[in-house]
């Protein structure tokens, strides 16, 4: 299953947003208001809480200079990943998109598209 969030324009300059997301403790202030845990585990993963939700582990695996970070599951039972794409419109402004990408059966994807295309808005919302 793939989902990719609206794209958004922010007025900061792709490097400065690519520095801000290759850093764990950074992903606090794009979590939904209803996070109940955010715990930095080191530089390049954490884990998290949303209420209702059980505990998820994302770790950075992958950053491409000023254009694309990958997290992908610290653990857990299904495999899936978090990439950010961005893309630089002038030195101080750049859009930016995430992807998600899980593997999961037909059943269960149809219970958790609907709560994770609202996750993944969230985040790309919070991105100022």
């Amino acid at each position: 299953m793939k989902i990719s969030s609206s794209q958004k324009n922010v007025s900061i300059g792709a490097q400065q947003l690519f520095e801000s997301l290759s850093k764990a403790e950074d992903f606090k202030k794009l979590m939904p208001k209803n996070l109940t845990k955010f715990e930095v585990i080191d530089d390049d993963q954490f884990v998290f809480v949303i209420q209702g939700m059980p505990e998820i582990a994302l770790k950075i695996e992958e950053r491409i200079p000023h254009s694309k970070i990958v997290l992908k599951a610290g653990g857990g039972k299904i495999p899936f990943q978090l990439t950010g794409h961005i893309k630089e419109e002038d030195s101080n402004s750049c859009s930016v998109y995430l992807e998600f990408e899980g593997s999961f059966n037909p059943m269960m994807a149809m219970m958790v598209k609907k709560p994770i295309t609202a996750f993944v808005e969230t985040l790309v919302n919070n991105i100022d």
